[in-house]
């Protein structure tokens, strides 16, 4: 054969390597040789292999191609007809096989694509029997012919899957090697979609069927879901779902919830109206979850949360946040944080309403006057419930906390001077010894409280003037609950406003610590007098820097508390000489000892009552004359002392006349038949309301204070910079002062020191200061 020697080359090559590795010459002669049998005039001693060619392809015998396309033809007519296939599938994979061995592949595919289309088009003809032109309210019609279109289609697929699986050889060959030609399942597909649901009235009814179908469910009726899963999932594989029916279903979505919000909002409450949205929500989402296409989820919440939600934010919020807030409506404010979050610009908008309402509440407790004896309550009260609210129900937000702090701080600062006042009674009130109500957990607890609501304030300094003037009070009658209470809380104003602001209330600590010690020695002092006396005297020292400022009252004493005092004296200057001793007699108090009818008793009084009680002593009846000339008591503080003793609970005086108020002429009886169970009593001073004139001093002495620290800033400015313009003058003084205070009043203490020449203005430009060194 003249083809022979070519193919020697190529044997040798096979022989020679073996998996890609050179073998041996002696091994590769080897091989040669023993395959040498049944070469053609080869020599016993050099024998080769030689390799024949195929012998001709066998021709298939006439007709076969025809034949065969007839069966296969038989196969496919009854998959359509749903009838049982005479052939074996075996028998008719392999027909196919040999056809596509046989190069007839082409036609094949056209022919099986031409059955396949004969058959799909004649389909269409089923669905011309409904009427086209139909009224939404036929669902009955609509419904039949949904289920029409979805046995059709579920016909096809079964049928294409078995058609397929007979032509799965040309499918996986002759499909695959010619990437223009769709797979035969793809083919079918786009027999489908071209002939039956492209076609207009098919395609409409459809998609109205369709969105009939999920119109009543939206309206609470029951529909066959399943149905509806199957015909969405066939537009969506034969990739019409966008085009032919999520836009319109989106379309009719906006529609549907645009009108049913409009509606709901002016018929429903807002938590009910908001449940209503979160309802519709959750039944849009199962529907995504249980019929519809994955891809409309985004657009579809989208939808209703735009119509629902987006459209009706400020209504909402206007209609029923305050009435929310105001009953404390813990799961409906939660339900409102959490829709409100889902919409573009809704906790934008919820956050202005958080704070207009923190505003004007907190407005209408702090403004009216006649809520100021429970006003630290209310706003303690008021925070715990915006607290509570923001933890539980706005996912401890920070910007709602931000601006949560912003609004009270906006409120609080309305009424300048009076919350400060009122924080510091608050404090004093819980500090004192009578407070029972709290174990010292609560009472750290409060404090604490106390603290959050006095960094709100601006007018700290109006805070520690009262907190003075009440401190020293609990510390002078010893009427403090708690020595670790008091320092407790003056740790907390140390931390939050620096030492220089407690360095005052700390010097008062201080003071008492060695009054005591001082005390101890006058006692000493005292024993080895050679005239002891019977009165025991306590002193507290206090260095006048430190404390509020008292006005001395000049009182007059008996010769026995003379003489103490003048002991006192010498003995204190002789260890501290260079001070100045001031007796302060309105903060002065004593124990007596008096005897009735009944029994033995102590009183634990004033010294203005004490003066007033020891004249009783020397006679049984006195005028309100007679007693003021006596003890040379002011006016005011004499009639409350009196009132005291003679109109309160334990009257040890009687008043003649009877009468509340003691009047000019009145007469003062001692009272020899008191009785009174206890046998040591408290007889308390009648307060004046926290005197007026009391609150106005304090007040006074914190504008006079800032007076000075207003003038000391400029002074220091001034001389750091030497020349400034008033504007920025009075800038750098706002991030210096740690008090409100207005342009007028700065523009006044500008003034004042340019009378006193600390400093001057430009000659040519009134608005520049020089420094005057």
């Amino acid at each position: 054969m003249a083809d022979e020697p070519q193919k020697k080359p190529h044997l040798s090559a096979l022989v020679g390597h073996t998996n890609g590795l050179t073998k041996p010459a002696s091994l590769a002669a080897t091989a040669t040789r023993s395959t040498g049998a049944g070469g053609g005039g080869a020599t016993a001693s050099s024998k080769k292999l030689v390799i024949k060619n195929f012998r001709e392809r066998p021709k298939l015998p006439d007709n076969y191609t025809q034949d065969t396309w007839q069966k296969l033809n038989e196969a496919v007519g009854a998959i359509q007809s749903s009838i049982s296939i005479k052939y074996n599938l075996e028998e008719l994979y392999q027909a196919v096989e040999n056809l596509c061995s046989y190069k007839v592949s082409a036609t094949l595919y056209k022919q099986l694509r031409q059955v396949c289309e004969e058959h799909v088009k004649a389909q269409i003809l089923q669905f011309r029997e409904y009427p086209f032109v139909m009224h939404r309210s036929d669902s009955l019609d609509s419904l039949l012919f949904l289920k029409k279109i979805n046995k059709c289609w579920q016909d096809h697929c079964r049928q294409m899957i078995m058609i397929r699986s007979i032509f799965l050889f040309l499918d996986r060959t002759y499909v695959l090697q010619n990437s223009v030609l769709p797979s035969i399942w793809d083919m079918g597909l786009e027999l489908f979609r071209t002939h039956i649901i492209s076609d207009k009235q098919v395609q409409t009814k459809t998609i109205d069927g369709i969105l009939l179908l999920i119109e009543r469910e939206r309206n609470g009726e029951a529909v066959d879901r399943s149905l509806l899963r199957s015909l969405l999932s066939m537009l969506s594989d034969l990739q019409v779902y966008k085009e032919s029916f999520e836009q319109r279903f989106l379309e009719e979505t906006n529609c549907l919830y645009a009108a049913e919000g409009q509606r709901l909002m002016q018929e429903r409450e807002v938590p009910e109206y908001l449940h209503h949205v979160n309802k519709r929500l959750e039944e849009e989402g199962d529907r995504v979850i249980t019929y519809l296409d994955h891809s409309t989820q985004k657009p579809l919440i989208a939808c209703v949360e735009k119509q629902l939600l987006g459209e009706h934010l400020s209504a909402i919020l206007q209609k029923g946040l305050d009435s929310l807030l105001d009953e404390n409506r813990i799961s409906d404010l939660t339900q409102t944080y959490q829709l409100f979050s889902r919409v573009k610009g809704g906790q934008q908008i919820l956050l202005q309403h958080w704070s207009e309402y923190i505003k004007n509440f907190g407005t209408t407790i702090v403004v009216n006057p006649e809520k100021d004896k429970d006003m630290v309550q209310e706003l303690l009260d008021f925070k715990d419930k915006v607290d509570h609210i923001i933890e539980v129900c706005f996912q401890k937000n920070e910007k709602f906390i931000n601006l949560m702090k912003e609004s009270f701080e906006t409120f609080i600062n309305k009424r300048p001077n009076k919350p400060a006042e009122l924080i510091a009674k608050y404090v004093d009130s819980k500090l004192r010894a009578g407070n029972k109500e709290a174990t010292d957990e609560e009472l750290e607890r409060i404090l604490d409280k106390i603290m959050i609501i006095f960094r709100f304030i601006h007018g700290k300094d109006v805070f520690e003037a009262f907190y003075k003037k009440d401190l020293a009070k609990r510390l002078l009658v010893g009427k403090s609950a708690s020595v670790d209470a008091e320092k407790s809380m003056l740790s907390k104003l140390k931390h939050e406003c620096g030492a220089a602001f407690t360095s005052k209330l700390e010097g008062m600590f201080k003071d008492m610590e060695l009054s005591k010690d001082v005390m101890v020695q006058f006692k000493q002092y005292m024993q080895n007098q050679s005239d002891p006396g019977n009165i025991d005297l306590t002193v507290n020292i206090l260095t006048m820097g430190y404390w509020p400022t008292y006005t001395p009252m000049e009182v007059h004493l008996n010769s026995e508390m003379i003489k103490l005092q003048e002991v006192f004296k010498t003995f204190y200057l002789g260890k501290h000489s260079g001070r100045k001793l001031q007796w302060q007699t309105t903060l002065g108090h004593a124990v007596l000892k008096a005897e009735f009818k009944e029994g033995k008793k102590e009183f634990q009084v004033s010294l203005f009552q004490t003066l007033v009680l020891l004249m009783f002593n020397e006679g049984d009846e006195f005028s309100f004359e007679e007693i003021k000339m006596a003890t040379g008591v002011e006016d005011s503080e004499l009639r409350r002392t009196l009132q005291s003793l003679a109109c309160g609970k334990a009257r040890v005086l009687i008043k003649n006349p009877k009468g509340k108020d003691v009047e000019d002429g009145d007469k003062f009886i001692f009272n020899g038949d008191f009785k009174h169970k206890l046998f040591r009593i408290k007889i308390n001073q009648i307060q004046m309301k926290e005197t007026v004139e009391e609150q106005v001093s304090t007040t006074e002495r914190v504008f006079q204070d800032r007076q000075y620290q207003i003038d000391a800033a400029i002074v220091r400015i001034m001389k750091m910079r030497k020349t400034l313009g008033h504007n920025l003058l009075v800038s750098e003084l706002y991030n210096q002062l740690k008090f409100p205070v207005k342009p007028g009043d700065l523009k006044k203490r500008i003034e004042s020191l340019i009378d006193r020449d600390y400093m001057e203005r430009d000659k040519d430009n009134p608005n520049q200061y020089h420094y005057v060194a």
